[in-house]
């Protein structure tokens, strides 16, 4: 039976145009449609939109990855939740599978942005109430927020698809730089293996010995964990370090599949065996090959909404 706030505030779910795919599949599993809006792209760049239904009263979630095009698809969010705060909604949530410019949690070199802050400004300032986003490239970018933020996993999905295949025995889990090495234990704690780092000393340029490896690789099937891949330069040289020093089959496990520039190329002729990420990003035709496996975050992003919406916990979907 709903509860008091489920009566009173309808929630109502919109749809931007990074995702499409992944907000239909988060709509269903929160068991709601999406809603109606037109979002326009006039020839000189400039982004029109408008919400074709009375939103007044409700609380709003909207979807919307920061992909490539990343600055567009930012627009697009920003303007659609000006357009949802001035129809009178009760309470808006933006819901970011990828939050771009998350790279950016620093000032590593003098005069430098730290442009995850300046997002999250941004957000705040535009009226947004709470973010519910997904695997966040450093975990204390929540801290970046003064609104309530909900950082959800997806180890435990990336994980399932070995457990799912029977891919559990004799198995390392490798993480492709000293800074991954917390979502990698995460792994390995998921999967019962043993862990091992690629000693990266360069990290900034994606450039490892060929036999720098930490831990104990030789003969078993190893998995490399990351939560972004770009340009595959630094995944791909890291499969090459693991064959090198007697690895076997090599998995690679991203959240976030952004392959820019060659990196599909990069992937295609690497000693990786399969390449397992998540829908976070919406993937075109062309950058689809035959070592790819993705599996979907939308049930999981589905049951954290309607847990928000239904002031239920959140953590449970933690507990496994």
């Amino acid at each position: 039976m709903p509860n008091q706030s489920e009566t009173t505030h309808p929630l109502k779910m919109f749809a931007l145009n990074s995702n499409k795919p992944l907000a239909e599949k988060i709509a269903a599993a929160a068991g709601v449609e999406l809603g109606k809006a037109t979002i326009k792209h006039f020839s000189d760049g400039e982004i029109s939109i408008t919400v074709d239904e009375s939103i007044r009263g409700d609380d709003i979630f909207l979807i919307q990855s920061v992909s490539d095009p990343v600055n567009t698809n930012l627009m697009e969010l920003m303007i659609m939740v000006d357009a949802v705060r001035r129809a009178s909604a009760y309470s808006i949530t933006v819901v970011i599978p990828y939050y771009g410019y998350s790279r950016a949690d620093r000032k590593a070199r003098s005069r430098e942005p730290i442009t995850a802050k300046l997002i999250a400004s941004l957000l705040e300032d535009d009226g947004v109430d709470r973010v519910v986003t997904l695997d966040l490239h450093a975990a204390q970018l929540q801290g970046f927020f003064d609104i309530p933020m909900d950082h959800l996993e997806a180890t435990p999905l990336l994980a399932g698809y070995f457990i799912d295949h029977g891919l559990t025995d004799n198995l390392v889990v490798v993480s492709p730089d000293h800074a991954g090495v917390s979502k990698a234990r995460r792994m390995a704690d998921l999967l019962q293996a043993p862990l091992a780092i690629i000693d990266n000393r360069d990290p900034d340029k994606s450039t490892t010995s060929a036999e720098a490896v930490i831990g104990s690789v030789k003969g078993k099937n190893a998995i490399l964990v990351d939560d972004i891949i770009d340009t595959a330069v630094r995944i791909s040289i890291s499969a090459q370090t693991l064959k090198n020093a007697g690895a076997n089959d090599i998995y690679a496990v991203a959240t976030h599949p952004v392959f820019s520039k060659n990196a599909v190329t990069q992937m295609k002729n690497s000693p990786l065996k399969k390449v397992v990420v998540t829908d976070s990003i919406q993937m075109p035709e062309a950058k689809m090959f035959d070592k790819l496996e993705i599996i979907s975050v939308g049930d999981l992003m589905g049951q954290a909404i309607r847990r928000i919406y239904s002031e239920q916990s959140v953590g449970q979907l933690f507990i496994n």
